[in-house]
């Protein structure tokens, strides 16, 4: 294809074979400031009282809110094609008090 024919809104994201693998969480810490939302993304091991925060991410309000949009979308794509997400309430959270210990 030539540079003329290319869509110069058309980006290309590349995805190296580390970030690939992913990254296993199965609790999000939120928190925000007036200019930024960061999550904390943590992997609780059953019987370990201390878990570890595995990725963190750091989004401008307006990209904050374009993922609640995208994960509201796709949700609602999975439960059509695989039937609702039961919510559990039985699930074990942290301590509403929960502080991170770690500075960044």
């Amino acid at each position: 294809m030539s540079d003329e024919n290319k869509n110069p809104n058309q980006i290309t994201i590349d995805l190296p074979e580390s970030v690939a693998e992913g990254t296993y969480s199965n609790l999000a810490i939120i928190t925000h400031s007036n200019s930024e939302f960061i999550i904390d993304f943590i992997r609780m091991v059953p019987n370990v009282p201390k878990a570890k925060v595995k990725s963190r991410v750091i989004l401008t309000p307006k990209h904050a809110r374009r993922l609640l949009v995208a994960l509201k979308d796709n949700i609602d794509k999975f439960e059509k094609q695989y039937g609702k997400i039961e919510d559990n309430e039985s699930m074990p959270f942290p301590p509403m008090n929960f502080t991170p210990t770690a500075k960044a």
